[in-house]
């Protein structure tokens, strides 16, 4: 079948994107389903640093690349021997497709899934196949998705079944930004009741990372950012207290505040700076968890001696540690609960044909998540 998709061919290109137009609406051939894989009819794709680390090359790809990873969609076509999904199910997409069978898998880590990170990286489905061509050849798979598209034949361990109450917009953020988020603070750092807790870098997912905390019962919630239209709205989601980074003094500050520091930091900017910031307002015995993916190239410095004498913890987090299948109901039913409001966090809404536009509102920051509406 004959689809519109989001192709990006070159990486690096210059801001604004709305000028350089690194991401072409392409007519592209979409091959059917495979055995174990599913054609699904893409309704809403949000917008997202890690596609932007693509866009920039921050984060290399095989290219040309079809991009989008943060999803939902219907059922249209399951491939032969797929037996979890049928037509009209509603499906969130997933980032980390896992195969059950490497060591991380069977202990039970899918996000560390040795043949999903090996598939993306290649840009294949899981099975190592390629379903997208275009005239002048074969077009790569974005971490086995590529959402920006009128439909997408993904592998069915990219897929969780969800409710079909939901909207679409507000479902697609529980494969990436909640799971990532909230993930950080429940599976990775599994914060205790009464914890104080910052988050540095208030995107999609640090602003999950502070509904997870709040929802979490933790007693002191700093919501940290560059932007005050981010930190004015980190107070109205239940930020206890807000700070500028970039003022003079903010860490001084803080640790004034919390008397030395905070239990828990969360750094999800993606950025080293962020991440050294998130660091040393951790107090003495705390834990600093980073979820953000900064250019490989890029390197952290700290004070060595602080992970012993301090006795800090500096630990990752990569899709929230999440075990999809089980940790997506979950958050879903906490949102249907009211206690993890995904819905407040600020939304806009583009068009397949306005995503340029829309990857340079995304890093300015203008909302939390710019969603495509198909």
């Amino acid at each position: 079948m004959e689809i519109r998709a989001a192709v990006l061919r070159e990486s690096g290109a210059s801001t604004p994107y709305a000028e350089s137009q690194p991401i072409q609406i392409e007519t592209l051939t979409l091959d059917p389903p495979g055995e174990g894989e599913v054609l699904i009819k893409i309704k809403a794709a949000s917008l997202c640093h890690s596609d932007l680390s693509v866009i920039d090359g921050s984060r290399p790809r095989p290219l040309p690349m079809a991009l989008g990873h943060e999803a939902a969609g219907i059922v249209k076509k399951a491939g032969e021997n797929v037996t979890e999904f049928v037509e009209g199910d509603h499906v969130v997409c997933i980032f980390v497709p896992t195969c059950g069978n490497c060591l991380p898998c069977k202990e039970g880590r899918p996000a560390l899934c040795e043949n999903g990170a090996k598939s993306n990286t290649a840009g294949t489905l899981l099975n190592g196949g390629i379903r997208l061509n275009s005239e002048s050849g074969k077009v790569n798979h974005h971490v086995g998705v590529s959402a920006f598209a009128e439909h997408a034949v993904v592998s069915e361990h990219s897929l969780v079944k969800v409710q079909k109450s939901i909207p679409f917009e507000t479902i697609a953020l529980f494969g990436c930004a909640v799971i990532t988020g909230v993930g950080a603070v429940a599976n990775n750092a599994k914060i205790e009741l009464g914890s104080t807790v910052g988050v540095v870098g208030l995107g999609g997912v640090g602003l999950n990372a502070l509904l997870g905390a709040i929802a979490s019962g933790a007693s002191e919630v700093i919501a940290i950012d560059i932007n005050d239209q981010k930190l004015e709205l980190a107070k109205q989601l239940g930020a206890t207290s807000v700070f500028n980074s970039s003022e003079e003094g903010a860490i001084e500050k803080i640790k004034e505040q919390t008397k030395g520091g905070l239990q828990y930091v969360f750094e999800t900017a993606g950025v080293v700076p962020a991440l050294e910031f998130a660091y040393q307002i951790t107090r003495r015995g705390g834990t600093t968890v980073t979820s953000g993916l900064p250019h490989p190239d890029h390197h952290l410095s700290i004070q060595s001696v602080t992970l012993a004498a301090e006795e800090k913890t500096l630990k990752g987090s990569y899709l929230g540690s999440c075990v999809p299948t089980r940790d997506i109901p979950l958050y879903i039913d906490l949102f249907e609960k009211g206690q993890l409001p995904v819905d407040k966090l600020g939304f806009d809404f583009i068009s397949l044909d306005e995503i340029n536009e829309g990857f340079d509102r995304l890093l300015k920051g203008e909302h939390a998540r710019i969603i495509i509406k198909m």
